[in-house]
């Protein structure tokens, strides 16, 4: 899509601020976005702790308002454009340095945005470092499973049995659950989704990612021409990438746990059709049924082992409590 970039505002004038970094540079690019934007928080709030006694209870409100939902930003914005007048009203030292931050009271979020060339292979170690922060960070994973704007070489997100440059025989090997990866630290949130499959769990996974307070991951299931499919039908085809199991929707909310309830929920059902009649239909897969079968069956068969291992290891995770329950101790163990 580049050099072109969407951007638009709403009635508001309020809108995305887009950047492009280095292919490889991504994660760590939007890292420091985050973490210059929370340096300008931090010094406007105290700036504004400072001139708490004079503008009174706009100050509080605004200060005291956590913007955990739509609803909480917009009101956030309506006190923010009070505190601007005051700050009109009264200039000094301390209101000029306010009013350039002034913005930087309104939360916002940041999306990092990418493929899995990036994501599962040269951007990983940047991702991992954004994962393991603890920081406001979205990262969004258009995964089409290839090195789709280089022609179509093998990436760590191309699943075993397919075709792909680099691997003309087949892959060998299963695709790296990056979202099991991200799973592993406490504090992130992560969701597998496909449009197509299911609209609803898409819209969200995206709303929960956004009031996530730490780093969340989606994985966005992105089919490719290069997967050998009719891209009109594309929407169905996700569709029955979900039913054959071979895209799994899940969202798994860490703070789910502290309500009692299980962190990992499955958003469709067990498998209800062969991986192969899904793989069929891709001309990634099909392409080595023509040219070497014995191949084909060995690596279909394999592939449908990962589906099969994959769906029963998260029906396990979906019951199993990761925060450990603490009771009285008795005197023995004391």
């Amino acid at each position: 899509n580049l050099p072109t970039t969407p951007w638009t505002t709403n009635d508001a004038g309020h809108g995305p601020a887009w950047a492009n970094s280095l292919f490889e540079d991504n994660a760590e690019f939007g890292l420091g976005m985050r973490l210059a934007l929370d340096h300008h928080e931090s010094a406007a709030r105290h700036l504004l702790s400072e001139l708490e006694p004079r503008v009174g209870t706009v100050a509080a409100e605004i200060l005291g308002n956590g913007q955990t939902n739509e609803a909480a930003i917009a009101h956030q914005r309506e006190l923010v454009a009070q505190l601007q007048s005051w700050l009109t009203d009264n200039p000094g030292p301390l209101s000029d340095r306010l009013t350039s931050l002034i913005h930087h009271l309104v939360k916002r979020t940041v999306w990092l945005i990418g493929g899995d060339g990036w994501a599962y292979d040269i951007g990983f170690g940047g991702v991992d470092h954004v994962l393991a922060s603890g920081r406001d960070v979205n990262i969004l994973v258009l995964d089409t499973e290839v090195y789709s704007n280089t022609g179509g070489q093998t990436s760590k997100a191309t699943p075993r049995a397919a075709i792909a440059k680099f691997s003309a025989g087949g892959k060998a090997t299963p695709k790296k659950d990056i979202g099991m990866i991200a799973m592993a630290y406490s504090d992130v949130y992560v969701a597998h989704i496909a449009m197509g499959a299911n609209m609803t769990q898409t819209v969200k996974a995206f709303t929960e990612a956004a009031a996530h307070p730490g780093p969340s991951l989606i994985i966005a299931y992105s089919p490719c021409i290069a997967h050998g499919i009719d891209m009109s039908d594309m929407m169905g085809h996700q569709k029955m990438a979900a039913d054959s199991g071979y895209w799994p929707l899940y969202r798994y909310d860490p703070r789910r746990e502290a309500h009692g309830d299980h962190a990992l929920h499955l958003d469709s059902r067990k498998p209800k059709i062969p991986f192969k009649d899904f793989a069929m239909t891709e001309a990634r897969f099909s392409m080595l049924a023509r040219t070497n079968p014995v191949v084909a069956d060995e690596l279909m068969t394999l592939a449908q082992q990962d589906i099969d291992d994959r769906w029963h290891l998260y029906e396990q995770m979906v019951e199993i409590e990761r925060t450990a329950r603490y009771g009285i101790l008795e005197e023995d163990d004391q």
